[in-house]
């Protein structure tokens, strides 16, 4: 489904890792979850943004997962709730947005960013783990954040280009199985899931795996 190339939501601020940091877990030692804002132009490649890095290439970064963005809205409930500053960059995002709901857009929906011709792919749930949870320093903070369901969304580079705050975000592609980032996340219908799995190509193998899931009616590992 192809949609006029109006801009419907904002970059907002631009993020790149400020520090790498001890993660606190066992799992990996290192995290690169600290990012902060940087003055654009920031050119966007297939693996990412010029000037980010992942720590824990397992399950961040690549292809599939080289820009995470979060919705100002979304991180917005959350300062209120926890009654803190949640500034640009502190959920790990690469593109802090407005006016675009990230944790609900569709699997395989396009973002055509700012007019040198960046164009995203939304792939998927951002799946939060114990280094975030130190990272918070909030108490149960993965199982509240998991249970919110608000988890941004993470996409891949079609088009290379450039980004930086105040672009313009144009929705010009929305796939017709409708499944939202936030429904895959939470299993929420199955059948949905199931026509996703058939119909939208090239879907990331982590997702392909936890759709696969949902439609078992298998739980999904989310590691706290």
């Amino acid at each position: 489904m192809s949609h006029p190339h109006v801009p419907t939501g904002r970059v907002e601020a631009v993020c790149v890792v400020h520090a790498v940091r001890d993660s606190g877990t066992r799992r990996v030692p290192y995290t690169a979850v600290d990012k902060r804002p940087v003055p654009g132009p920031v050119r966007v490649r297939q693996l990412g943004l010029h000037g980010d890095r992942q720590c824990d290439t397992a399950h961040h970064g690549g292809r599939h997962k080289a820009v995470y963005a979060y919705a100002e809205d979304e991180a917005r409930r959350w300062a209120d709730e926890l009654g803190r500053e949640l500034p640009a960059g502190w959920f790990g995002e690469n593109l802090r947005v407005s006016g675009i709901a990230a944790s609900d857009a569709v699997i395989g929906e396009r973002w055509r960013i700012g007019s040198a011709g960046l164009l995203l792919e939304v792939t998927g749930p951002r799946t939060p783990c114990g280094t975030f949870g130190v990272w918070a320093q909030e108490p149960g903070w993965v199982k509240r954040f998991a249970a919110r369901g608000d988890t941004g969304a993470y996409l891949k580079v079609i088009v290379e280009g450039p980004v930086e705050a105040g672009n313009g975000i144009a929705v010009v592609h929305v796939p017709e199985h409708g499944v939202t980032v936030r429904e895959l996340f939470t299993g929420r219908d199955p059948a949905r899931i199931a026509v996703m799995l058939e119909r939208q190509a090239d879907l990331s193998p982590s997702v392909a795996d936890k759709a696969r899931r949902r439609v078992a009616g298998r739980e999904v590992q989310v590691e706290y």
